[in-house]
């Protein structure tokens, strides 16, 4: 029976991308509405519906002639680093990356822009670009916000190791041991380092510290466990299997790596020759799922320890039951790959109901008409994987989106046909009316025009005629005509009447010279209330204007963009459903070579095991007659 242990190289871990939160903070009162609905939806993991709404509401200010009227203005700095962090966090990472350098090269404050480098920083290091990571992390410079610190620490250490420079990342992870969001996987990762420098002693103490924190977080306790069977497999590959069985002892029997450290813990206590304390975790791992690779090799170490406990009969009886529980999964395999060549696994994949759930891939197992699922965690877990099968669903979820606004064109059709019929009956009596306000109010323009002038050129060149009553206007005009009448008559100025007319013309002009002032102030003071209510008159009639545009723009115009629409909606789809089925065929072939080679390796434990079946039943039946002739 061959030995296999989980390699060391296998259970490294670099944890990246583990601050998920926004740390930018928000303005206290939120001014604009439409920002406000684009963080509501992110907040809750939907980040395509934030980018929808933000890049509209960025995009539509960006366009305003006078953008600190907007409410946006208030909070445009935050709203353009909130759309690169939610391209980020959509995977967008080519347009999340130019939005992050557009806040790294604006006047912005030495906080905001650390945080865009820290970001970008960690773009390159999620697409494997691990120099243009560490360029962007020296760019921090100046204060950098108190939530990132330690963030910014973990990814330079995640970057130094994924570079192969452990010991550039230890010093980093001394320090963040004591951190409460990283300390349980610095420390980790501290001992990786170590052990990536080939200082081994160092990595299982420092390993074994990372097995026995304290801690309740389901995280922390995981990378607890992990810390404990790499710890494990480092010995056992030393051949120290003495002291690599605490490690394994310490991992929780109802942990994500329970079944790799009873596997270990088995053939670790088998180096030392004790069977019957390798029948105990191997006894509990063979009981466990059958569609697990420890469980299955379980399965034949625990009749192989009975073996050497001389148990042959027991031995025999668990040989036939692996027998039989291989055959079994080989059965449900090849229904699975026939299963997934049907479609029925990309189907189960795209259920909106099993995605609602946020253990979705868990949940996949229980579905009865797509077994294939069940057999696929750990290749679903995989990071290529993920990201193949992240990308699937993406296309599925856009072209959901896609059918969803399609259908609601023709509602935008019937909105515009509504306005058009409320209105058009309405606008000919409307602009008639316009018309004649249009005609009065130009008039009043140009009268208001006249006196202004005249009150500007009655300030340099004084005509205090100007300024007379109408009554005095008539009486002057009829003074004016009796004077030129006694002319006429040839009466001489030293007449009754010449005189007479002299007087009351003297008197008249004489008022109008001793009030020109008192008049000139209050002409200027009622046409300065006149300005007043030309100013609210002309914006009543502006805002009429826009009314009046308002109403016909509400249903012109509409036409063309909506087929416009249509017709790039019809030609996305057509698009995505190229792209899916391209990586829906992946995915399927993927899952299919997975399926094969678990497949092929319960084929080759099923012949062991009919081979050792054979032989326990020999040794058990040689045994008993062995038996039977001793006195």
């Amino acid at each position: 029976m061959s030995r296999a242990h989980p390699t060391v190289l296998g259970l490294l871990l670099l944890s990246a991308g583990l601050a998920t939160s926004p740390s930018h903070s928000q303005s206290e009162e939120l001014k604009d509405l439409y920002f406000g609905e684009a963080l509501y939806y992110a907040h809750q993991g939907l980040y395509f519906e934030a980018l929808e709404r933000l890049d509209s509401e960025v995009r539509q200010h960006g366009g305003v002639d006078e953008p600190e009227l907007d409410t946006l203005y208030y909070h445009i700095q935050d709203a353009e680093f909130s759309l690169g962090d939610f391209e980020l966090r959509y995977r967008m990472h080519h347009r999340a990356g130019r939005a992050i350098r557009a806040v790294l090269e604006a006047a912005v404050d030495d906080s905001v822009r650390n945080d865009a480098a820290y970001r970008l920083a960690r773009i390159h290091f999620q697409k494997g670009q691990l120099s243009d990571a560490l360029r962007a992390l020296d760019r921090i410079d100046g204060k950098v916000p108190e939530s990132i610190e330690d963030d910014i620490g973990f990814l330079k250490a995640n970057v130094h190791l994924a570079e192969g420079r452990p010991e550039a990342a230890v010093g980093i992870l001394q320090k963040l041991r004591g951190s409460q969001e990283f300390g349980g996987f610095a420390s980790y990762n501290l001992g990786i380092a170590y052990l990536q420098a080939g200082r081994r002693q160092e990595a299982i103490e420092q390993l074994g510290r990372a097995g026995t924190i304290e801690t309740k977080d389901e995280a922390e306790l995981a990378i607890r466990d992990k810390a404990n069977l790499v710890a494990g497999s480092i010995l056992i590959e030393t051949e120290d299997f003495a002291a690599a069985i605490p490690y394994f002892n310490r991992v929780r029997l109802d942990g994500p790596f329970s079944n790799q450290a009873l596997l270990s813990s088995g053939w670790a206590n088998m180096s030392l020759d004790r069977f019957e304390r390798a029948v105990v975790p191997w006894s509990i791992l063979a009981d466990r799922e059958v569609t697990d690779g420890s469980a299955q090799e379980a399965m034949l170490a625990l009749p192989y320890a009975y073996g050497k406990l001389d148990v042959h009969g027991r031995a025999a009886i668990h040989y036939g039951k692996a027998l039989d529980a291989f055959s079994a999964e080989i059965e449900k395999l090849n229904a699975s790959i026939d299963s997934i060549r049907e479609g029925r696994f990309l189907e189960a994949l795209v259920r909106e109901e099993i995605r609602k759930d946020k253990d979705w891939v868990i949940r996949l197992r229980s579905l009865p008409e797509a077994p294939e699922t069940y057999y696929l965690m750990e290749l679903m877990a995989s990071h290529d994987f993920q990201t193949g099968l992240q990308n699937y669903l993406d296309l599925a979820d856009l072209r959901r989106k896609l059918v969803d606004w399609q259908a609601s064109f023709d509602a935008y059709d019937e909105m515009v046909d509504i306005r058009r019929e409320h209105y058009e009956p309405l606008l000919p009596d409307v602009d008639t009316e316009f018309r004649e306000l249009d005609s009065r109010m130009r008039l009043r323009i140009e009268q208001h025009k006249m006196l202004v002038k005249r009150r500007d050129d009655l300030l340099t060149t004084p005509r205090p005629e100007f300024l007379a009553t109408p009554e005095e206007q008539v009486l002057l005009a009829r003074l004016e005509e009796l004077d030129a009448a006694l002319v006429r008559k040839g009466s001489t100025g030293d007449s009754v009447n010449a005189l007479r007319v002299k007087r009351l013309k003297g008197l008249l002009v004489w008022r109008l010279q001793t009030e020109y002032h008192a008049r000139l102030t209050e002409f200027d003071q009622n046409l300065r209330g006149l300005d007043d209510a030309m100013a609210i008159a002309e914006a009543q009639y502006d805002e009429y204007v826009r009314v009046r545009q308002a109403a016909a723009h509400s249903f012109e115009g509409y036409k063309r963009p909506i087929s416009r629409l249509r017709v790039q909606s019809t030609n996305a789809i057509e698009a995505i459903d190229r792209l899916m089925a391209r990586q829906g065929h992946l995915l399927e072939t993927v899952a299919i070579d997975e399926l094969i080679v678990r497949r092929g390796r319960l084929e080759n434990f099923g012949d062991k095991a009919r081979f050792a079946l054979a032989d326990s039943y020999d040794r058990a039946t040689r045994s008993q007659a062995r038996t039977e002739v001793q006195p």
